[in-house]
């Protein structure tokens, strides 16, 4: 008899995740599964994979797999995704809890009773150290502290870039005008430029005034995408250490908007829904 593997998929803004839990399906994750699933054609289609929960020492973990098979640090959306999860399906029952990803834990706090609408304590965004490049500027000199407004040459044309980690690292650009044409172009160059050995996403940055913010996002490992709350976040910091915004900012972006608050210590608290698609059956056979 054909054997199945279940799936849930959500998403927040657009940005769409297939929940893969390894409590009630026994398959060992490989990385041409998570190409294969993530395809639109011949797969199920998403911008990422998020594999739990995995529980040790108390701790509620996620894996979170970007479609080229890699493992991010941390996905805004994917953890309000994944704790959506975890409460439609009874693992937790408390109003606020910690996730543990791959850069640490998050707190979550459900604003509404169904779950759907979530404010998440990212922690802090840092502009030095880990997971952040130390990088040479134009004249050759080592850049080890703060990247902020720096001018960094990409695709032969020079940006002015700010590099946030939001727990995963993040080149924020400030343009006059954004659009997913030139998030597109330039999110190629900008993820995989020699500045960033490791790579890096990519958010392009437009300030409407000081409470509001437009931006298009380009994924380490995903690509284009229609929202990201790690991004929102990155953008959100940066405009911020810019004294370009307020501490509490709207992030507008093609899939919708989220909001982000900065704390005086630079804590950034998201805030957003997210919304369930589909419960979907796989044939195991698929990925043999």
């Amino acid at each position: 008899m054909q054997k199945f593997l279940t799936l849930k998929k959500y998403h927040g803004l657009g940005n769409d995740y297939l929940v893969l839990d390894p409590n009630k399906n026994e398959i060992r994750m490989q990385e041409r599964h998570i190409v294969r699933m993530c395809r639109r054609n011949i797969g199920v289609g998403a911008d990422g994979i998020l594999y739990g929960p995995l529980m040790e020492h108390g701790k509620i973990y996620v894996k979170i797999f970007n479609p080229d098979g890699s493992e991010a640090e941390r996905s805004g959306n994917g953890v309000r995704i994944f704790a959506k999860y975890l409460l439609d399906e009874g693992y937790i029952k408390r109003k606020s809890f910690v996730l543990t990803t791959k850069a640490g834990d998050v707190t979550i706090e459900f604003l509404s009773e169904d779950g759907s609408r979530m404010r998440v304590n990212m922690g802090q965004a840092r502009f030095a150290g880990a997971p952040l490049p130390r990088i040479k500027k134009r004249d050759g000199s080592l850049v080890t502290d703060e990247i902020v407004n720096e001018p960094l040459i990409f695709h032969d044309s020079l940006y002015n870039a700010t590099c946030v980690s939001m727990g995963n690292p993040n080149c924020v650009i400030m343009m006059e005008e954004v659009n997913d044409k030139k998030a597109k172009a330039l999110g190629p160059y900008v993820e995989n430029a020699p500045y960033f050995p490791q790579r890096i996403n990519m958010q392009l940055c437009h300030v409407i005034d000081k409470g509001h913010i437009q931006v298009e996002i380009y994924e380490r490992g995903a690509g284009y995408t229609l929202a990201s709350g790690t991004g929102a976040c990155a953008a959100a910091a940066a405009a911020y250490r810019m004294g370009l915004t307020g501490a509490d900012v709207r992030v507008e972006m093609p899939g919708g908007d989220l909001r982000v608050e900065i704390a005086d210590d630079m804590t950034v608290y998201l805030t957003g829904e997210v919304e369930k698609i589909a419960s979907i059956e796989v044939a195991e056979n698929f990925f043999a």
